[in-house]
């Protein structure tokens, strides 16, 4: 049965608030999954606001492949460490990771090796993507399936821990449709754990 630690990357600045930049590792039977690579340094190309606060970087044994949920700077910054790893992100994301907001070289680099998904698709034992485009073109959640119940990894398929609580929009409400035990989003130290009725 798989498992999921998440990993606390590092800290951005966001309009003078110090948010976290969270990842997750998925041990199972295909071994360690790494959702989300945060970011592993900065770039002149990142404003003053948006500077990571380092953190050490975690023990992870060897990664099998790496989901991510999307391809901005905080979320795909440590692509580049997973070199030669099979990576799976959404088609329209690999697409759209050319427009203002990405990091066009922390997307593309050496080594890259993306493996398209498009839409819903299961990828390893336990382990599936959600299509949950609105934060960007491409975004996907990671739903994993755990010995106590079904678990969302979210990125950012919000930012507000009330907006995924109220559910208003259709990638929203596709999450609530798992009814999951626990949601994680990237920049929430605690997951929300709904009860269903």
């Amino acid at each position: 049965m798989n498992a999921v630690r998440p990993i606390h990357f590092c800290d951005v600045t966001v309009e003078g608030e110090l948010w976290p930049v969270f990842g997750w590792a998925i041990e199972g039977s295909a071994g360690t999954i790494l959702v989300d690579t945060g970011m592993i340094d900065s770039t002149p190309a990142l404003d003053e606001q948006w500077r990571p606060v380092l953190r050490p970087w975690p023990k992870l044994g060897e990664v099998a492949a790496v989901v991510n949920t999307h391809l901005h700077f905080d979320h795909c910054g440590g692509n580049r460490r997973f070199a030669g790893t099979p990576t799976y992100v959404q088609r329209a994301e690999l697409e759209a990771a050319v427009e203002p907001g990405y990091l066009v070289d922390w997307v593309h680099f050496d080594g890259e090796s993306y493996v398209e998904v498009d839409g819903d698709a299961d990828l390893f034992p336990g382990v599936s993507v959600l299509f949950t485009p609105g934060h960007s073109a491409g975004h996907q959640a990671v739903v994993v399936e755990t010995a106590d119940g079904v678990v969302v990894l979210g990125g950012d398929v919000t930012y507000s821990m009330r907006e995924l609580i109220d559910g208003p929009t259709p990638s929203i409400r596709r999450v609530h449709e798992l009814r999951p035990r626990r949601v994680y989003l990237a920049h929430h130290e605690r997951p929300w754990e709904p009860e269903y009725s």
